[in-house]
């Protein structure tokens, strides 16, 4: 069959589905089929009872087996990160890092101090950040879990058990969770793990991510999960995001033998992006550093980096870098490509990517305060220095090098960004994650060379929704009809200026709906390289009038459910 309708590895329930078992909806997040008897984690430790406190000639010694624990923790994610790649890799180091928090250390030895037994002092530690974190909303209150994750851990390390976590599974399972921590994720063995399920989360969390770096289908924010039973056969559609209970096995398996199918052409696409009539849209990279960036080059078809995160090469810094080290990392990136394009977003530290050279103080709302571009006025020089040392990586390299800041809000924003990049013999460009950069794409594009849409932030701000909220996960999808319109505005816009729109947010590695964005004039799709090739592949399927009819339907949808099934419907 011809098009994204079985290109994209969904299943569409058949008739009669419902009366061989219940099929519970979520977000889809990584297309693909899976199907298996359902494995849960482990179960953690119970929460310590609070007993007497320790005498004070105890207490060293207890402080001493806390700090050991914790140590231990962090040296097995340690050695973990070093087994596993990518996205995997530094999560696993991001919390291997929370075990040794000074903070979090502090917190515990100090109610050490005052007679609370270890396992009880790690409680209530945890207890404390995760209040201060769930405070802060967006990324940092997710890593709630992640902290909560560290807690168990070093309790069971105390404790001399097993470290919790998912089990290897005998044979090819699902995963079905409420949540899972980064530790577990990122050393999943796709081979076993063939689809995961989870009740929280959102499409941009750390389960999302690994799984797509992985390539495991999943669908999260499902509810109902609970309630199916430890080895109950299911069927995820990472595609449509559903999860059905108990199907019939016949059809399940040719569910999967078609998924599979899809598998191995995408396997064998090698670019360059294109639609099937030859419309070109460059398909490129979501990269952090040298490795990463080598990774892609090296393991997909990306024709370079449409996003450069720099600043997750600075989040543990107690100290900004010096030009000459950022010159040195930035042209490890420049170097992976030396024939393509390599798109840098200057630094987008605060909120939920604090960094202690770039403090912002408390506020009461990060994710609406100072972030992104808004930090250089707090912090003058940090951007002119980016800017310098990014500009001498590009002296030194043959990769056609562009810059562009994030939290763009307005036009002067917009100039002045211009300005400082061009000052230095650089390609400006801007994201568009605020809905008033949509709205004014049209005189930004007087300033600047090129947009790029940043689709998590712009649905969160556009929707009034915290991405990671799971209760609000539907608000958060990007096939939301007014993201949508957003995007075709701006896209207009860019065509009507004769300059590059691209969307390097997560919507992009959603295949279906990258054929969605071609068609509302996207000239772009960057993504994790995992994605790469799936996207390539689903363009390739289609026509451009497929695509812009697709898109049209879409736009005119009232919810994103119908939106994906009545762009499916043009695509298959």
């Amino acid at each position: 069959m011809d098009g994204i309708g079985s290109e994209d590895g969904s299943v569409q329930v058949e008739a009669g589905a419902q009366a061989e078992g219940r099929v519970l909806a979520g977000t889809a997040v990584v297309p693909g089929v899976g199907y298996g008897p359902t494995i849960r984690p482990g179960e953690r430790p119970r929460r310590p009872a609070r007993g007497a406190d320790l005498p004070a000639e105890d207490r060293p010694a207890e402080k001493q087996r806390f700090l050991d624990a914790a140590d231990a923790v962090s040296s097995r994610l340690l050695a973990r990160a070093n087994e596993v790649k990518g996205a995997g890799a530094e999560v696993l180091r991001a919390t291997a890092g929370l075990a040794t928090d000074r903070g979090w250390l502090g917190a515990a030895t100090a109610l050490v101090d005052a007679g609370a037994p270890a396992e009880s002092a790690a409680t209530d530690a945890t207890d404390q950040f995760a209040a201060v974190f769930t405070k802060l909303g967006g990324l940092m209150a997710e890593r709630v879990t992640d902290l909560k994750d560290i807690r168990d851990r070093v309790i069971a390390e105390l404790r001399g058990m097993p470290e919790p976590g998912v089990p290897t599974p005998t044979e090819p399972s699902v995963l079905v969770a409420r949540d899972l921590a980064p530790a577990d994720t990122a050393v999943l063995d796709p081979t076993l793990v063939v689809a995961i399920a989870t009740t929280l989360g959102g499409p941009t969390g750390h389960t999302s991510i690994i799984a797509r770096q992985l390539g495991i289908p999943c669908v999260v924010g499902v509810a109902g999960l609970d309630d199916i039973d430890s080895g109950a056969q299911v069927l995820v559609d990472g595609s449509a995001g559903t999860v059905e209970v108990d199907p019939e096995p016949g059809r399940a398996r040719s569910a999967v033998a078609r998924a599979e199918e899809v598998r191995q052409r995408t396997a064998s696409w090698t670019g360059p992006g294109r639609t099937r009539d030859g419309h070109p849209v460059a398909v490129l990279a979501n990269v952090q550093d040298g490795p990463g960036a080598r990774a892609a080059a090296e393991g997909s078809a990306a024709a370079g980096v449409g996003l450069f995160r720099t600043e997750l090469a600075f989040l543990d810094r107690d100290a900004e870098p010096g030009v000459e080290e950022q010159t040195r990392i930035y042209r490890e990136v420049f170097d992976a490509f030396p024939e393509g394009k390599v798109v840098v977003r200057t630094l987008d530290a605060g909120s939920d990517k604090p960094m202690r050279f770039a403090a912002t103080g408390d506020e009461p709302n990060p994710a609406l305060g100072v972030r992104g571009y808004r930090i250089a006025a707090d912090h003058p020089g940090l951007l002119e220095r980016q800017l310098d040392a990014i500009a001498s990586a590009a002296r030194e390299s043959t990769a056609t090098v562009l810059v562009m800041a994030p939290m763009i809000a307005t036009v002067a924003e917009a100039a002045e960004f211009a300005a400082a990049a061009r000052a230095r013999g650089l390609v400006p460009g801007v994201m568009v994650e605020v809905p008033a950069a949509a709205l004014l794409a049209d005189r930004i594009l007087e300033h600047v060379d090129f947009l790029s849409i940043g689709t998590n932030d712009l649905t969160q701000y556009t929707m009034a929704a915290d991405r990671m909220s799971a209760p609000l996960a539907g608000l958060t999808d990007p096939w939301q009809p007014a993201v949508l319109a957003l995007v075709a505005r701006t896209a207009a816009d860019g065509a009507r200026a004769g300059k590059g729109v691209g969307v390097c947010g997560e919507a992009a590695a959603d295949p279906l709906l990258a054929c969605v964005l071609a068609g509302l004039g996207v000239t772009s799709l960057s993504m994790a390289a995992s994605a790469v090739a799936a996207t390539g592949s689903a363009l390739a399927a289609v026509d451009l009038d497929q695509c812009r009819r697709a898109a049209q339907a879409a736009l005119d949808a009232a919810d994103p459910a119908t939106a994906r099934e009545r762009a499916a419907e043009i695509l298959r």
